[in-house]
């Protein structure tokens, strides 16, 4: 499993090296303005919506509260895991905006603690001078090329998202994420379709046991909780594709997905 994982994590940083030789700067790419995103499909987001409260009430909820009793040194090496498999998106994301001082940090990070801080559960890098970046994915970088967000779309289990970034979570599923690469399409005795999924289902309950409270205050301070939760997810959106600071406590839109089974 170790060794694998030390493949996928190599054929990115290759791949990193191999931009920035052949390339004479960074490519400066201007973000989109903040765009109004219409709700074309209400009723059927609604409904969505009502099914992934209905589906946390009975799943995510329970599951996130029993989490929270973990030690806290438990849930701080989950959560530096996931931001390390993280990594393996976010760079060549970084490098299809340009980014490739942050892509050249973000593989650093990914080789140091995958090794040393054995498979992420450590962050040893942050401690080298490598700090973490925000996260970036195929539907940022589309909105920084000009594509518009579309239609605002709330998916089921997945939760909040827009006709782009819907779209553009695809390219994880065709060659874009090296850890579904090594899990679910060569499934080996090292690694499996399980996983992968795994990981993105322990993603949704460290969100949701992170801000366990904040989304309840929400729910009981909201008059239109659908609402609410649209307008902060994105608000929250927009802000990560400009690159500047968070309005919430979120981590990255995978996370927002998760919310939204909430």
């Amino acid at each position: 499993m170790f060794r694998k994982l030390v493949i996928a994590v190599t054929i990115i940083v290759l791949s990193t090296f191999n931009v920035n030789a052949g390339s004479d700067g960074e490519l400066v790419l201007k973000k989109n303005k903040p765009t109004e995103v219409k709700d074309c499909f209400e009723k059927l987001n609604r409904a969505t919506f009502a099914f992934n409260q209905a589906l946390d009430g009975v799943i995510f909820k329970p599951v996130a509260s029993a989490y929270r009793i973990l030690p806290s040194p438990i849930k701080s090496g989950v959560s530096n895991s996931l931001d390390n498999l993280s990594n393996l998106v976010t760079i060549p994301n970084n490098i299809l905006q340009g980014e490739l001082k942050k892509a050249g940090v973000n593989s650093g990070r990914l080789v140091i603690n995958t090794t040393i801080g054995i498979l992420g559960f450590i962050d040893v890098a942050k401690h080298v001078g490598l700090s973490q970046y925000e996260k970036e994915d195929y539907g940022q970088t589309l909105a920084t090329m000009g594509v518009g967000p579309g239609c605002y779309l709330v998916l089921p289990v997945l939760g909040p998202s827009t006709v782009r970034d819907a779209t553009a979570s695809i390219a994880n599923f065709v060659g874009g994420d090296a850890w579904y690469n090594v899990t679910v399409k060569n499934n080996t005795d090292h690694f499996t379709d399980f996983d992968y999924y795994a990981s993105r289902a322990l993603s949704g309950v460290d969100f949701r046991a992170k801000n366990y409270d904040a989304i309840d205050n929400l729910e009981k301070n909201s008059i239109d909780f659908y609402a609410s939760v649209k307008s902060l997810y994105l608000q929250d959106r927009q802000q990560k594709i400009l690159n500047t600071n968070k309005i919430t406590e979120t981590q990255d839109d995978s996370d927002w997905e998760e919310i939204e089974t909430k």
